[in-house]
């Protein structure tokens, strides 16, 4: 959800990528139908292993959970939503929940790198 939330707030300020250190293999059905609800697609993204960006230039990043040793890293730790119990409307509402929370983060953080961007033109 999080690459998802990040790349809609940012739009082409950075390039937004997403990966984990044990990755589920496949985008949580959750997550794709609730950033639906709110119009943003992630239903071609798929997961992917931090390792995929090892040969790449990283200027920061962003953990929303575990750990990360890297320049410019920011940690905002949110629940994951797919170890949510309960009836299948609740659990939709967790994942809700989750995708508010982190919809809210990024896009505060999108509109200060805007507002950066802005400022050395």
């Amino acid at each position: 959800m999080a690459e998802g939330i990040l790349r809609a707030a940012a739009g082409n300020l950075i390039d937004v990528h997403s990966a984990g250190s044990n990755p589920a293999g496949f985008v949580h059905p959750k997550a794709i139908e609730v950033l639906e609800e709110i119009g943003i697609d992630i239903s071609a993204h798929t997961s992917k292993h931090m390792n995929t960006f090892l040969d790449r230039q990283i200027a920061t990043v962003i953990t929303v959970c575990g750990n990360a040793d890297q320049l410019n890293r920011h940690h905002w730790g949110f629940d994951d939503p797919a170890h949510a119990i309960g009836s299948e409307e609740q659990v939709l509402e967790e994942f809700r929940r989750v995708r508010d929370e982190i919809r809210k983060v990024f896009e505060a953080y999108a509109a200060g790198l805007r507002e950066g961007a802005s400022a050395k033109d």
